[in-house]
């Protein structure tokens, strides 16, 4: 992923493979190396659906729930489904 300045406020997607768009979803960010935990996460919401799953996006950045100071951070997602709670690591995200 391109770096994202801190000062900007723009939605970040990532797609989640078998998901209808109709669970919950949730998206967390950590330090290189750390798994989420429970106060990490922060709703989501799903974009579009293709025949492979569903796009999920977070607004993030100055005036959204997610404030992120410069670094590189793991983005995390988490569908809740009527049986599994996949907890998915996809990929860094680097702040400027």
């Amino acid at each position: 992923m391109e770096p994202i300045s801190s000062l900007s406020r723009p939605y970040i997607y990532t797609t989640v493979k078998g998901a209808s768009g109709s669970e919950q979803v949730e998206i967390a960010f950590t330090n290189l190396g750390a798994e989420p935990t429970e106060g990490d996460w922060k709703p989501a919401e799903w974009a579009s659906t293709t025949p492979e799953g569903a796009r999920a996006r977070i607004l993030i950045g100055p005036g959204s729930s997610v404030v992120l100071p410069d670094g590189t951070y793991l983005m995390w997602v988490r569908v809740t489904g009527a049986v599994e709670r996949p907890v998915l690591p996809c990929g860094s995200v680097p702040i400027t």
